[in-house]
């Protein structure tokens, strides 16, 4: 999939919005990242933990629980990682909410952990079942691995879901790692508070990839409880040690003017939300789509396939159009069409897709499809 990235000209499948230029975001404050203070920037090894001015800015944002402490990372990527080696033996248990990004069951995998599923089912538009949960939680487990926003559908858990989801893991011997890289990206009630607010057993990890339009800095964060910090530094010194003072310096001027970022972003993923939910009702039944009540992708089914992968093939070699099929989320008859993009590439990507279901149905009524 990454080389694909870049062969395309219309880009319809990232899971975030589009992205700023280092000029975008200079502009928020000159001063802050002027000439001056770049020039006295020393490059030195930075603190395991991370910059204290950016760890500031996002625990000033978040708002991290009591016992829990702000870790940067090289991405919610690496944090995950830490994550993963630092809980999971062999044979662990570790249920993961399912479709799901492929690191979040993969790096249970690479651990050893055996994986039980936590269906969102497509028949409930992806939404949450904790009696589903209820179903797969055991003894054994370790780990419960969560996305909310979800990736790729937009299903999301409301503020009562977050408290019974909390009081059920609680009431287990889990550890509960929420992935919250789209916890901005909320359309229907306010984002959700930081579950170590009301949990003790629990990881959060965020990221500038996807609300704010800089995943060029690879830059994200994890909420740790204390007792784990030295062995996520004790794994992190074999690792990559720590981030770059650069980078971090840039980062943490982001975070403490997220809002004049993710803002307009986020109103115009809502515009353009609204435009493929138009375009999914027009297609006469070719296209069911759930409702993403979060983040800025839509996983839409293709009703006349049972596999996409071969259209999503032909929309890139024909059109250079970029989707991602439904195959790597195990539905194969779904594609994940990401809405935070400029309104005319995201309507040239949707005239390619209307136009190659319409060539695949003529196909099939010549008996040549």
């Amino acid at each position: 999939m990454r080389e694909r990235y870049f062969q395309a000209k219309t880009d319809i499948s990232s899971s975030g919005v589009h992205n700023y230029t280092f000029g975008e975001l200079r502009a928020l404050d000159p001063a802050l990242l002027g000439t001056r203070e770049l020039d006295e920037l020393m490059f030195r090894d930075g603190p395991s933990l991370g910059d204290e001015r950016l760890r500031a800015a996002v625990a000033a944002r978040v708002r991290p629980g009591p016992g829990h402490v702000v870790m940067t990372t090289h991405g919610s990527s690496e944090a995950l990682y830490l994550a993963f080696a630092a809980l999971v033996r062999p044979g662990d248990e570790v249920v993961v909410a399912t479709p799901a990004y492929h690191s979040l069951s993969g790096l249970a995998t690479a651990a050893g952990a055996s994986l039980r599923p936590w269906p969102l089912r497509p028949e409930n538009g992806f939404a949450p079942d904790l009696d589903d949960l209820r179903a797969v939680l055991s003894d054994r487990t370790r780990l419960v691995v969560v996305n909310f926003p979800h990736n790729p559908s937009g299903a999301c858990v409301d503020p009562r879901g977050r408290t019974e989801l909390l009081d059920l893991v609680a009431n287990s011997q889990a550890v509960l790692l929420w992935d919250g890289a789209f916890t901005d990206l909320v359309h229907d009630h306010p984002p959700l508070a930081e579950p170590s607010q009301d949990l003790d057993r629990v990881l959060s990890f965020g990221t500038l990839s996807k609300a704010y339009g800089l995943p060029g800095l690879r830059v994200g964060w994890c909420v740790v409880p204390q007792g784990l910090v030295s062995e996520l530094v004790r794994i992190r010194d074999y690792l990559t040690l720590s981030l770059s003072p650069l980078v971090e310096r840039v980062a943490a001027v982001a975070v403490e003017h997220a809002d004049a970022l993710i803002t307009p972003r986020l109103t115009e993923a809502r515009h353009n939300r609204r435009r493929v939910l138009e375009w999914a009702a027009a297609s006469e039944g070719a296209i069911d789509c759930p409702v993403p009540r979060g983040g800025v992708t839509a996983f839409p089914r293709f009703t006349g396939h049972t596999d996409v992968t071969d259209l999503c093939e032909r929309l890139l070699a024909r059109h250079g159009v970029l989707v991602v099929p439904g195959r790597v989320f195990g539905q194969a008859d779904r594609m994940r069409i990401g809405f935070s993009c400029p309104r005319p590439e995201l309507e040239r990507g949707l005239a390619a897709i209307s136009e190659e279901l319409g060539t695949h149905a003529r196909g099939r009524r010549r008996g040549t499809g």
